[in-house]
Formats: C-alpha cells, sequence, structure tokens
C-alpha cells in the first residue's frame, strides 16, 4: 500500500513557507535535508521536496504565492516485504528505470516522477479507508489505451477491460507488491460537458449517474460557491 505522498516545490525558500503555515493550522513537519515531512489529519504521509526537473503543475491559489504553490507530485513511496516480485511488471513491461534500490523512475515525453518501496512496519492496518491512497494513476494518450492493457496483460498482471469513465477512460490492475495502478487516458477531459471558464460550479455527472442526481445530490457535502475568497476580492 502507498504511505507517503510527495510534492513538489520550487526552492528551499518554500519549504520553510509551507513549514510555517502548517505549524499555524496546527500541523507539526519535520525538515529534513531538502524536504519537509507530516502527516495529514487521517495518517497519511506527505512529504515536500525541492524540485525543478520538470515544468511546474501549479494552480493558484490567493492565499499562496505563485513562487511557494506545489508544482505537481513528485512521486509515492510503497510498503512492500518482497518489492523483488514487482521488478519485472515495473521494468520490463511498463518501462520504469530502476535508479538505485528500490527506487524506481518514470518518464514521459513531457514529464517523469518516481515509485519506491519501503519495508512495511510489522503492525500495520491493511484495511481500505480513510488515511490510504486507492491508486496510482499514469496517463497515455487515448489511442494507445488498448495497447498499454495488452501489454500488462502479455506482462502477467490481469488489467480490466477499458473503463469508460466519460470525461476519460481508464485500465486499472495490481502490481505484484499490491498496489492498484490506473492507466488513465488524456482527455477528452473535464470539458467536456461544460464551458471551461464556469468548470466546478455545479454537480456535473456522467450520463449514466444522471438518474441517481437527487440521490447524490443529498449525500455528498456542498461546497460553497463562489468561494468565500472570491466574495472578499469582488468586495
Amino acid at each position: 500500500m502507498v504511505h507517503r505522498i510527495v510534492w513538489r516545490v520550487g526552492s528551499p525558500g518554500s519549504l520553510e513557507f509551507w513549514r510555517e503555515r502548517l505549524a499555524a493550522h496546527g500541523v507539526e513537519a519535520a525538515p529534513a535535508a531538502g524536504s519537509l515531512l507530516f502527516s495529514d489529519p487521517e495518517g497519511l504521509e506527505h512529504e515536500l521536496v525541492v524540485s525543478v526537473v520538470d515544468e511546474p503543475l501549479s494552480a493558484h491559489s490567493p492565499e499562496i504565492p505563485d513562487e511557494h504553490a506545489l508544482q505537481g507530485f513528485d512521486g509515492v513511496r510503497a510498503y512492500s516485504n518482497v518489492p523483488i516480485r514487482s521488478e519485472q511488471l515495473l521494468g520490463e513491461v511498463l518501462g520504469f528505470r530502476r535508479t538505485v534500490g528500490q527506487h524506481w523512475e518514470v518518464r514521459g515525453e513531457h514529464r517523469g516522477g518516481f515509485y519506491a518501496y519501503d519495508q512495511a512496519p510489522p503492525a500495520i492496518n491493511r484495511r481500505q479507508g480513510a488515511g490510504t491512497v486507492h491508486h496510482v494513476a499514469f496517463a497515455a494518450r487515448i489511442d494507445e489505451l488498448e495497447s498499454w492493457r495488452e501489454r500488462v496483460e502479455e506482462g502477467g498482471a490481469r488489467p480490466t477491460p477499458v473503463v469508460e469513465r466519460f470525461y476519460f477512460k481508464s485500465v486499472y490492475f495490481r502490481e505484484p507488491s499490491g498496489v492498484l495502478f490506473e492507466i488513465a487516458s488524456i482527455g477528452p477531459g473535464f470539458a467536456v460537458d461544460e464551458d471551461e471558464l464556469h468548470l466546478g460550479e455545479r454537480l456535473s455527472l456522467p450520463p449514466p449517474f444522471e438518474p441517481l442526481r437527487e440521490q447524490l445530490e443529498a449525500t455528498l457535502t456542498p461546497l460553497p460557491y463562489p468561494p468565500a475568497w472570491r466574495l472578499e476580492r469582488v468586495e
């Protein structure tokens, strides 16, 4: 299971910014060489690292200076007692490159990330739920999804058929150490049924779920819209 998500920031100054911001919100973060480690309220570990190897993937927030914004994922760390059993699928089938020990790098044409194993502790709650990661997703071109599914199957894993998600298509399979992987298509995207300038203003549902709208809206926690910061800006 994945036990830590690693995020990129652009500078040591950003690590200090986040250490202070987390402390102000009651979250203790432990500084290390070039990183900052903390846990969220559900117990999942997060680590911020200084990394500028790829073009940043950052969103804008009025609460966060742009120079300190998170710049996307750097990778994940997973527990495994026998990581050697995953080496053939990762290296030969999926094209990961071992950098050192059980630390693997995976790169596409434009971006990369890492996938690494740590020895599992003797006592751990392995049940899926709050504080756990459901799956690790990788992007692929939509016209290459079926060939990736066939490649994974030939490599000894048991992938699902290509699953239609309306906004994208996906193939799921477990790598031999037990972590669920997803290969998801790039597109068609969330603007397929909404104006890009108004994304997120309403609950958007794929067509098969539209008959359940009333039921789903009753069970989901509403988010205020416009958000408070936008109202403050208008005032």
